[in-house]
């Protein structure tokens, strides 16, 4: 049986501890600036995700996701001893480091959104001096119904 509630406390306790690991145990300074955003367990307890991101050390500066990709592999074995002795579960689970796509799709919505204001912009723009091109309101007014037009 698999216990959904379970798995999700298990993946939590993970990315706890390897985050704190990353921070504190491996020394490797391609590691500085990695961040663990996620992880995620299967039913079976046996296979962890691990999501991470990495954040370059300044606005103009790209970050070395290759460098940390290659010192996360190096480090998968000590980073799931540490697992074990985490959580004390009967079989350590395998860990598998997936670079996280929210950042960059967070970037390119941003990009979209930025240039749809640009549009609406121009739009506005172009709007404020414009007259419509036939009678000022378009449509009919609505028939005023009297007391003489009425048949009774």
């Amino acid at each position: 049986m698999v216990d959904q509630a379970r798995a999700r406390r298990l993946a939590k306790r993970i990315s706890q501890i390897v985050a704190a690991a990353l921070e504190h145990e491996v020394k490797d300074p391609r590691l500085s600036m990695v961040t663990i955003t996620d992880a995620r367990v299967t039913g079976d307890l046996r296979e962890a995700t691990v999501y991470y991101t990495v954040l370059g050390k300044s606005v103009d500066e790209a970050p070395d996701t290759v460098g940390a990709a290659a010192a996360l592999a190096s480090a998968t074995g000590v980073l799931r001893s540490l697992v074990g002795a985490g959580t004390g579960i009967r079989h350590t689970p395998s860990l598998a480091f997936v670079p996280d796509q929210v950042p960059d799709e967070a970037r390119r919505m941003e990009e979209l959104l930025a240039r749809t204001r640009e549009s609406d912009a121009e739009v506005a723009r172009l709007a404020a001096g414009a007259r419509p091109a036939g009678d000022a309101d378009p449509y009919r007014a609505p028939r005023i119904v009297d007391d003489t037009d009425v048949e009774g």
